[in-house]
């Protein structure tokens, strides 16, 4: 079968799920791209030049059996520039995040458009798929907000349509591409203090703050730490990370992206624990490698997290705590794991815990989504 896979955004996780897919998918797979850049005129404009690359791919000869896009793009837009191309061709829109409950800073609250560019992409499509099930049911919540916000027709149906035709599915990662790093870089216990591990981006919505908030408190209580500042971070990024700097130098092994994927892997294997306090998590990839990569994971017990952790691990019997209620109970948990009080989850329990969104297994999920989509006929929004 012939999947032809748009994406505007083709940078960092976006383009490994995308190449992932590609890979692992017992069907052919073309994929049409853009830059990760200007994210907003890719939402905005990108859909005009996305069609004119589906007329030229279709015209070289790729009949496409499937549209798959992600949540970037406007689907309307390249369904109406791009016919007859894709005319009858069943199309299913991925959901990696958002621009409805995406958190934003004040300066940019009002831009309504991004979330109507969403919305119709979801009312266009044959069949949606978002990564987590927390996604899902946020976006359905906020979603008659949305529409009672137009001043008439508002369309409130049109929920129902886009909830009966939705499905989760989580993305799949590489995790393989870390097993020749496995268990090499991490110091023995009792020879050096723990190493406290940052992955996710460097920005406001992943709370930096709280974050070393919290490690200022262990520090002051007197508990060992080493710390890793991972994560990509931007032009702009929280001030958090330069006072971090300031305080902890000595103490930081790494500080910024890891741009080779050898360095990131490797500092992965380094760290003793991973930390989010993250205030809004789509998915939490960084989160999941690590994790493979034998990292205890501390992490609130909300948004994406308790669906990816398996129920047996949330209070796990014997060793520490995974999932954390607030930043007190954050506390005494990486306090108990920083002074060895309790034991953190062995590598190899650790590192068989995302197994199952490992892309050699979990392409056959996605496999099956396109076969069972392209088999109905295109439907009609109502």
């Amino acid at each position: 079968m012939n999947v032809l896979a748009l994406e505007p955004w083709y940078s960092g996780s976006r383009r490994h799920f995308l190449n992932g897919l590609a890979e692992h998918s017992t069907h052919d797979v073309r994929r049409v791209t853009m830059p990760g850049r200007f994210w907003q005129w890719r939402m905005e404009g990108g859909g005009v030049t996305l069609a004119q690359k589906v007329r030229s791919v279709v015209d070289e000869g790729f009949r496409p059996d499937l549209l798959f896009v992600t949540d970037m793009v406007n689907l309307p837009a390249v369904l109406s520039l791009a016919r007859p191309c894709l005319d009858d061709v069943p199309t299913l829109a991925y959901f990696h995040e958002n621009q409805l409950t995406y958190p934003v800073p004040p300066s940019e609250e009002g831009k309504r458009a991004y979330a109507v560019t969403n919305y119709l992409s979801a009312l266009a499509a044959d069949r949606v798929v978002f990564n987590t099930q927390s996604h899902f049911d946020e976006f359905i919540e906020a979603l008659p907000q949305l529409l009672r916000d137009f001043p008439d027709f508002t369309n409130m149906h049109t929920v129902r349509d886009i909830r009966d035709k939705s499905t989760v599915l989580h993305p799949g990662i590489d995790l393989a591409a870390h097993d020749e790093y496995r268990d090499t870089g991490r110091t023995s216990p009792g020879t050096a203090p723990p190493v406290v591990l940052w992955t996710q981006r460097w920005e406001h919505n992943k709370n930096p703050s709280g974050f070393f908030r919290m490690m200022n408190r262990l520090n002051d209580a007197g508990v060992p730490f080493r710390l890793i500042l991972a994560g990509e971070h931007f032009r702009e990024q929280p001030e958090e990370f330069e006072r971090a700097f300031e305080r902890y130098a000595g103490r930081i092994l790494h500080y910024g992206y890891a741009e080779d994927f050898d360095a990131y892997s490797r500092l992965l294997h380094r760290a003793d624990v991973v930390v989010s306090t993250a205030r809004h998590e789509f998915f939490g990839k960084a989160i999941q490698e690590a994790i493979y990569c034998g990292c205890h994971p501390v992490l609130p017990n909300r948004l994406s997290y308790p669906e990816l952790i398996p129920e047996t691990h949330h209070r796990p019997l014997l060793h520490a705590p995974i999932l954390y209620e607030d930043e007190d109970h954050l506390f005494g948990v990486l306090r108990s794991i920083l002074e060895r009080e309790e034991r953190p989850l062995p590598p190899d329990t650790l590192h068989q815990m995302p197994e199952p969104l490992d892309w050699r297994t979990h392409a056959e999920g996605y496999d099956e989504l396109f076969e069972a989509t392209a088999s109905e006929p295109a439907a009609v929004a109502a």
